[in-house]
């Protein structure tokens, strides 16, 4: 006789909250709408990979050809350089992406003056919002061989100029310096939240102990930070493939294939310039398998060392 008071117990209790949050929801739709038209009906392309794709026959008339794509990948002589370049590059960005925006935040933490503070955070952030389209032409100009601002300075010091966007040698450090300084500001953004949630009476009763600065941070703040940084590089381990196609697609040239080119550019040049649709989608389908697994493992992870649950 009580399952009837419970149902609409239930159902009231739906109708409340749907009430109250409704405005939310909607907010939420156009983004969800974008999410299932630019993300999720794509998915279905990825028959492709399977597939001798002709875009006269269509997906579904193109001819089957299971995963002779996939073959042609692994045996192709230049896909080992591929993924070696893409990890090397993505774990490069990772690891500096993580300890920069740290030491940033453990400095500007240090800053008594808040206006003086204001006006670095706001610097620093604005290089996250510019295009790598945009960057891609400043960096270009100013690390050119011939009248570059960077080489000019250089032979102030007798060092004779730097092919840095056409040699293998240093391709590689111009690309994570590069991303390093159009992020580190942004990404200091939640370290600098953790640290504003970090009790000033702690400080107070440190300094009381005799504990100079140094021992402050060693002993507040750094373990005010752990656990959100630990929640930031493992959720990085999901990012292990993205090697920063916007930004290397702007900066890269042939001269530099052999240490630059990664899967999204390899991608690129297959599939839209290179007209090998069905290929190009094995790759992108590869690597998307890839990320997919280091995404659910970083979860789980974290589920299991910091208890930290999506839902």
């Amino acid at each position: 006789m009580q399952e009837p008071v419970r149902a609409r117990s239930g159902f009231c209790k739906w109708i409340s909250y749907w009430s109250r949050t409704w405005p939310l929801h909607l907010f939420l739709l156009p983004a969800m709408l974008i999410s299932i038209v630019f993300h999720y009906i794509p998915m279905f392309g990825v028959v492709i990979a399977f597939k001798d794709y002709k875009p006269w026959l269509g997906i579904w008339k193109s001819e089957w050809v299971g995963m002779d794509h996939f073959r042609y990948f692994f045996s192709f002589p230049d896909t080992t350089q591929i993924i070696w370049n893409t990890l090397i590059i993505a774990v490069s960005k990772t690891v500096t992406n993580l300890f920069v925006p740290v030491i940033f935040a453990l400095l500007l933490n240090e800053v008594a003056k808040v206006t003086f503070k204001r006006v670095v955070q706001t610097l620093v952030y604005m290089p996250h919002f510019l295009s790598w389209v945009i960057l891609g032409g400043i960096f270009i100009d100013l690390l050119s061989v011939q009248g570059g601002i960077v080489n000019r300075f250089l032979s102030m010091f007798g060092v004779d100029p730097i092919f840095f966007l056409g040699s293998n040698h240093w391709f590689r450090p111009t690309l994570v310096i590069t991303d390093v300084w159009k992020e580190f500001g942004f990404a200091a953004i939640v370290f600098l939240s953790a640290l504003a949630g970090v009790n000033p009476n702690l400080y107070e009763a440190a300094e009381i102990d005799g504990a100079n600065r140094w021992k402050q941070m060693i002993h507040i703040t750094l373990p005010a930070i752990g656990p959100i940084f630990t929640v930031v590089a493992t959720l990085a381990l999901g990012r292990v493939l993205n090697a920063g196609f916007d930004q290397i697609y702007n900066l890269y040239n042939p001269l530099v294939y052999e240490s630059g080119d990664i899967i999204d550019t390899f991608v690129y040049r297959s599939g839209l310039v290179g007209g090998q649709f069905g290929f190009a989608t094995a790759v992108g389908l590869f690597k998307s398998v890839i990320g997919f697994v280091l995404v659910v493992t970083s979860y789980r992870i974290l589920y299991k060392v910091a208890d930290y649950r999506i839902f």
